[in-house]
């Protein structure tokens, strides 16, 4: 088939405005399509952030429909991509995060934001386009989108095809029944077949609900989700299109990480010759203030402090694991209590465990790479990216048998993993890997099979164009 014209619908993106994979994901997946020959346009709000990174902007075109929202478009500074910018200042030029405010609080205003990066998105999809392009395919991801997916359906001219990606079906964008008046659905999509949820609005349901395809981001979280142990109440409905929805595994970033490249950290390496990576965890104890001894078995994290990502497993698994030969890096921010813990045990345990809080790239790069092994206790993971940046840094993952890191992770292979999300069932594994790794032989043999496994995203960017060559076809 000709190069499809798709656009990619996403409420952040790398470099530009950046909280998690899913900003991950939407720098690198239209990369790696643009690079197979499609014709690529990312659609995402024009932050603060936004409009201070992107570069070669165009002059605004005003959207028609709408009040005073216009589309930039730009380019992002490292890939080159083509990005539409949606331009609302009194929306998106704000103090604080991309979906809270410096306190820590949801935007009040989230579902006016998201539901007008929507509606522009329909408007540039359909053939009265403001901006002298059109795409042939419409590509939505999670609840900040799903409303493109229902407007595009519900519309009654012509319509491009629609994917719609779950990244994480857990937020679900919720708005009150009296916030439907405004999203200029028809009254019938208000309904059990369309985008109601258990008396409220749901657009992750709008999307999954009226999308032609569903994707989600590794083949294990697209049967998990149709269970009601991980479907959010929505497993029922991703049960009945099945036959419509498919995991493709999200790919890593070698560009980003990739330890022979690697600018942040203090001595690159390779599968050839892993003493660089000695001279990695030698410097990041310093930086950490832990104890600088080669012998010490060190595990690290870079994490969001949520219940979804099951550091409180670890935390409650220290008394157990933490002795004289073991040392804990943790980096990441989220729930307020967790990160007092943390910090709280960092002070009880100098020397032994090491926190930072917040966000900080350069330094989740130093510990994917001076760390022996990387864990990620997550009670739910639809994908997951820094295990398949483990094992690229040899440094084998210890796990959560979920969602991909199912997928991505060997047990016993190329790291280690466990069923139960229990501060129990998390011991024993890292006793298992504290047990390899003083087995010099079986964990550089370890390290040597995770560094040869391939995520990139080329692989992932071809089941892509199957599935939009799938829908074009048809």
């Amino acid at each position: 088939m000709a190069t499809p014209r798709v656009l990619f619908v996403t409420s952040e993106m790398y470099p530009l405005a950046h909280t998690g994979g899913l900003g991950d994901v939407a720098a690198a997946l239209p990369a790696a399509l643009r690079a197979l020959g499609a014709d690529v346009r990312v659609m995402l709000p024009m932050y603060r952030s936004v409009r201070e990174r992107a570069v070669k902007h165009a002059r605004p075109v005003a959207v028609p429909g709408t009040d005073g929202v216009s589309i930039v478009a730009a380019r992002t500074p490292d890939t080159d991509v083509p990005v539409l910018l949606v331009d609302s200042p009194a929306l998106f030029d704000r103090d604080g995060s991309l979906y809270v405010d410096k306190s820590g609080a949801d935007w009040p205003d989230n579902s006016i934001r998201f539901a007008i990066l929507s509606k522009v998105a329909s408007i540039v999809a359909s053939a009265s386009s403001p901006i002298g392009w059109s795409p042939q395919l419409l590509h939505a991801n999670d609840w900040q989108t799903g409303l493109a997916v229902a407007l595009l359906a519900t519309r009654r001219e012509g319509r491009p095809p629609t994917v719609f990606t779950i990244h994480n079906l857990t937020f679900l964008g919720l708005l009150p029944r009296s916030a439907f008046a405004e999203l200029g659905l028809p009254l019938q999509a208000f309904g059990i077949h369309g985008v109601e949820f258990y008396g409220d609005v749901s657009l992750m349901k709008a999307g999954i609900s009226y999308a032609d395809r569903i994707t989600t981001v590794s083949p294990t979280y697209a049967r998990e989700i149709q269970t009601r142990d991980f479907g959010a109440g929505l497993d029922g409905l991703l049960s009945e299109r099945s036959t419509h929805l498919s995991g493709i595994l999200n790919g890593a970033d070698y560009a980003r990480w990739n330890p022979t490249t690697d600018p942040h950290i203090a001595a690159r390496y390779d599968a050839m010759s892993l003493d660089g990576k000695k001279a990695c965890k030698a410097a990041l104890q310093r930086e950490l203030k832990l104890e600088e001894r080669d012998e010490a078995f060190v595990i690290g994290s870079v994490s969001r402090l949520t219940t979804q990502k099951g550091l409180d497993l670890l935390m409650r698994a220290l008394p157990s694991v933490l002795d004289a030969k073991t040392q804990i890096v943790l980096l990441g921010s989220g729930d307020r209590g967790l990160e007092r813990a943390w910090v709280d045990a960092a002070r009880r345990h100098p020397g032994r465990i090491g926190v930072r809080t917040g966000f900080d790239e350069p330094l989740s790069h130093r510990i994917e790479a001076g760390v022996d092994a990387f864990v990620m206790p997550s009670r739910f993971e639809p994908c997951g990216l820094n295990q398949m940046y483990s094992l690229r840094y040899g440094t084998p993952p210890i796990v959560h048998r979920v969602g991909g890191l199912a997928d991505t992770v060997d047990d016993g292979v190329t790291g280690f993993s466990f069923v139960d999300a229990s501060p129990a069932a998390l011991v024993k594994a890292i006793k298992r890997a504290r047990t390899t790794f003083a087995d010099p032989h079986a964990w550089r043999a370890m390290q040597l099979r995770g560094m040869s496994k391939d995520f990139s995203w080329p692989r992932s960017a071809k089941q892509y164009l199957d599935v939009y060559s799938q829908l074009l076809k048809a």
